[in-house]
């Protein structure tokens, strides 16, 4: 497929072709994001004007914008320089003042001579008692009163732009829009009640009433389903040209799964029975396996991942469990060892910290086949690692893992399996927007056993209180984790706050009982200090955020994190899943620093109340936003102008099933619909997923 359409060049040409848009302006709009005159399409007005003409101004209650007739009176020029210049002017009911700064020469009296008739129209004020209307935004001749716009929309703006030029230019930019074919499926369209799309572009952008603005308007929930559509639509090709990439049937016995689940000294949950069914049957199908395993902190993920590994030998084949730390890689590691002993597999790490003979002999066997599954960091994509037969790909992801890692992992097995887990409950309109080219298996339920943590709030004033309660849980044989904040932007000033707090608990506890970990530490010692507090040498680990992922010391049972009420909540329970990973029941204490925002209080009384990690992350939703809960950097996450993560999840699952629809029936889009599909992307800027299709 060759570039883009031609009826849409004009929608993508410079701003400067539009009316009224030269080299400055230009720039102007490009600070907003603006670069094309197809973005001011998406660029929707938030608030609308009431121009509609009244008889007078006498019962309005100011500040009003007001439009009315009006008789000219006397003219009273400023005093000084740059002072008022005022206009007194009547109505049908009464007398008010127009009122102009830096006013030039015989300006006024030409545009308002006294006893002339006028319709103006602007915000109406009390000034010192009187009512004035300041730089009225309209003045017509009464017969040229149609020209004010009955209800004028209100654009965002920034410094340089004003309503007329946006009205303006999006006036223009609509001109421009070619008519296109129906794009959205028939049946979906006419159920919603959604106008086409050129009427729904008119209707928005001159919005009768208020109720004209919300999302669910009928003309703004067929553009956000637009959006959504494409995103979905390029996340289906990507799919579906993972699933034409051939993969290959590992289809296991079930043997070494059976023998280590028997061997294990509980059951596993429905949950997950549940989704290793579902990866055996991916893995046992000759299309490539792109699955997300997302489940809470402590729902078994890692017990999942195993039984996945394990078919992958089965079928006599490699895998791979991929960590994003050194940390992380051997502590999957020490929890899989025994696993593995169970199954009898060879299980083996490669981290960058392999170095010379050790890492010679690895990557021989690895070559040779004589290693089963190997749990590495990055490290693992480096050119020279090869496998003997690599079947299956798992990777602990923490949001560090875009789509194009997860296709270069797979490059490294002919047609691997891919399976990402994730520790972070994700509201299901995020992981649609994130993982929509993936299938996903969602772990629900906590395993047998897992104690409810106990979440209490308490004051920063008492601090002593917290420490005793610490001293008497050392005493027991107990650890505690000690989270400080990240509080400023340099890391400089956070890193004293945590080395006073160390110091300070040093004092009160004992020197050899606390360690210290963060981020400005040499990798090795960091791992040092986790690994002292692991092995239970040392009981506080005072900590910067560092320690939030993947962390395993069962017996820890106390989480204490300071100033609490500056985290996000899905830190903050990541955090609190440190604990309550023993027999022993655990507290979570979140301190914070009073008086705190409502906000602020509503986030950690949240926390208090429930440890389901979806309802939480659901609750970050409606309070912060998508990018704020991801982390717009990295997220991976869409940028939408006019779709609204939050409040349209809904529109995002139907757009993500139509779009799987429409490629099913027709793959390489070339029917009427798929021709208009195109456009769509297009006109959307989905470049990409038009290349999915003319390399399909």
């Amino acid at each position: 497929m060759s570039g883009r359409p031609e009826a849409l060049f004009k929608l993508f040409a410079g701003l400067e072709s539009l009316e009224g848009v030269g080299p400055k302006t230009a720039q102007h709009l490009q600070t907003m994001g603006i670069s094309a005159p197809r973005d001011l399409l998406f660029t929707l007005p938030h608030a609308v004007i009431d121009r509609q003409r009244r008889e007078s101004v006498q019962d309005v209650a100011p500040p009003t914008t007001v439009t009315v007739a009006i008789t000219v009176g006397e003219h009273r020029p400023a005093r000084t320089k740059g002072g008022a210049y005022r206009i007194n002017v009547s109505d049908a009911k009464t007398a008010f003042q127009l009122v102009f700064f830096h006013a030039r020469g015989g300006y006024w009296s030409k545009v308002l001579p006294e006893g002339s008739r006028r319709v103006v129209s602007g915000k109406l004020e009390i000034f010192e008692g009187l009512a004035q209307m300041v730089h009225p935004d309209f003045i017509v001749p009464e017969d040229e009163a149609d020209t004010i716009p009955e209800v004028e929309p209100v654009y965002p703006l920034t410094a340089g732009l004003t309503q007329k030029l946006m009205f303006k230019a999006t006036r223009h930019a609509i001109s421009l829009m070619p008519d296109v074919d129906e794009w959205i499926d028939p049946a979906q369209k006419s159920a919603a009640g959604w106008p086409d799309f050129r009427h729904a572009l008119q209707s928005v952008h001159a919005p009768q009433a208020a109720s004209a603005l919300v999302a669910t308007a009928p003309a703004r929930a067929r553009l956000a389903y637009d959006e959504l559509m494409a995103h979905q639509l390029t996340l289906a090709l990507a799919r579906a040209r993972e699933r034409r990439a051939k993969g290959r049937a590992s289809a296991g016995d079930g043997r070494l799964q059976a023998r280590v689940l028997a061997a294990l000294p509980y059951a596993a949950t429905s949950a997950q029975t549940r989704a290793i069914e579902e990866i055996n049957t991916d893995m046992a199908s000759t299309t490539r396996m792109n699955r997300l395993l997302q489940g809470d902190v402590g729902a078994g993920k890692t017990l999942v991942a195993f039984m996945a590994l394990l078919r992958a030998v089965e079928a006599g084949g490699q895998a791979v469990l991929m960590a994003p730390t050194e940390i992380l890689a051997r502590q999957h590691l020490d929890a899989l060892q025994p696993l593995a002993q169970q199954a009898g597999v060879v299980l083996e790490i490669l981290t960058g910290r392999d170095k010379g003979k050790e890492r010679a002999g690895k990557r021989a066997a690895l070559a040779a086949g004589d290693i089963q599954i190997l749990v590495g960091t990055h490290a693992v994509f480096q050119k020279e690692v090869v496998f003997a037969d690599l079947r299956l790909a798992v990777v602990d992801e923490q949001h560090r893992f875009g789509v194009r890692q997860r296709l270069e992992l797979g490059k490294k097995g002919a047609a691997a399996d891919v399976l990402v887990m994730t520790a972070t409950p994700i509201p299901r309109s995020l992981s649609l927007a994130q993982y929509g080219d993936m299938d996903v298996s969602v772990l629900d339920e906590k395993p047998p056993g897992r104690k409810p943590i106990k979440t209490a709030l308490i004051g920063i004033d008492r601090m002593e209180e917290v420490v005793a309660r610490l001293q008497a849980v050392i005493a027991e044989g107990r650890q505690c984790y000690w989270v400080c904040p990240l509080v400023e932007e340099s890391e400089a000033v956070d890193l004293t706050a945590a080395q006073e707090r160390f110091k300070h608990l040093r004092a009160a506890l004992g020197e050899e009982v606390v360690g210290l970990v963060h981020g400005q530490m040499p990798p090795i010692d960091k791992d040092a200090a986790m690994a002292r507090f692991q092995s239970g040498q040392t009981k506080v680990l005072v900590a910067t955020t560092v320690i939030e992922v993947g962390v395993n010391v069962p017996n820890a049972t106390i989480m204490v994190v300071e100033r609490a009420e500056i985290f996000g909540l899905a830190q903050l329970h990541q955090l609190r899943g440190r604990v309550g990973r023993g027999e022993a029941a655990s507290t979570c204490l979140l301190m914070y620093r009073p008086p705190l925002s409502d906000s602020g209080r509503r986030r950690l009384e949240v926390l208090r109340e429930t440890e389901d990690g979806f309802a939480i992350a659901q609750t970050d939703l409606e309070m912060r936003g998508a990018g704020d809960v991801i982390g717009t950097a990295q997220s991976g996450l869409p940028r939408f102008r006019v779709a609204d993560l939050e409040r349209q999840a809904g529109l995002m699952a139907t757009a993500q099933s139509d779009a799987r629809k429409l490629l099913s029936e027709d793959p390489t889009l070339q029917t009427r619909r798929g021709g208009a599909a195109r456009m769509l992307l297009w006109l959307m800027r989905q470049e990409e997923a038009i290349r999915l299709i003319s390399v399909g």
